[in-house]
């Protein structure tokens, strides 16, 4: 009886993990079937199921670099992270053209604004990196310095008469972060927010 119990417990065991290999399969299903459409000759098929597969494995890339957005700090609220491309909030993040990902939040008691962006193979990214390396530019630049996050170099422009704030902090030469400030008394909320962000994290879920 009780050899029975443990073949009927393994049993529910095994349908269980391949409920759930299935659900975690879809992706590999997709590249494999694309793989036999390809060996079939049936080339417009196979590209259409590859890029299936190539679309959700975005999905689970960008929910992963969203879940690295810097909590709201006290006395903020903050919303779920969108993208600014309008295709579907995070999912949309590495299409064609390099969609921002992007998060708000909001002074509880105040009339302070907040918008943390991260853009990763976004073509706009080459014009700032152009900033980054010329000091020469920096200084040109008015309201602008160059602070420190950790050990490397960030941009700060500070507009004190409209409570302007901007912080962007160029990682590896190909994500750039920032952080937008409105209403804001000083500089120092948009310059914090930017210090929380797991930068490590990002780097490891960014990674090519």
């Amino acid at each position: 009886m009780k050899r029975g119990i443990g073949v009927c417990a393994v049993g529910a065991l095994l349908l269980s993990m391949g409920a759930l290999s299935a659900q975690a399969d879809d992706v590999t299903e997709q590249i494999e079937l694309g793989l036999e459409l390809y060996q079939e000759q049936e080339y417009g098929a196979a590209i259409t199921e590859l890029e299936f597969a190539i679309n959700d494995i975005r999905k689970l890339m960008s929910g992963r670099i969203a879940d690295t957005f810097p909590e709201p700090p006290e006395g903020w609220s903050a919303g779920e992270v969108a993208s600014s491309g309008g295709g579907g909030g995070a999912a949309a993040m590495f299409g064609a053209g390099g969609t921002t990902l992007e998060r708000e939040y909001r002074q509880d008691e105040g009339s302070g604004r907040l918008k943390a962006q991260l853009m990763i193979d976004n073509p706009m990214i080459q014009a700032m990196s152009a900033l980054f390396n010329n000091p020469a530019m920096v200084a040109a630049q008015p309201n602008m310095e160059r602070i420190r996050i950790g050990r490397e170099s960030a941009l700060l422009k500070w507009e004190p008469e409209r409570g302007n704030a901007e912080v962007s902090f160029l990682m590896d030469g190909r994500i750039l972060m920032q952080v937008n400030g409105q209403g804001l008394e000083t500089s120092d909320p948009a310059v914090a927010l930017l210090r929380a962000w797991d930068l490590d994290a990002v780097r490891a879920q960014a990674a090519r």
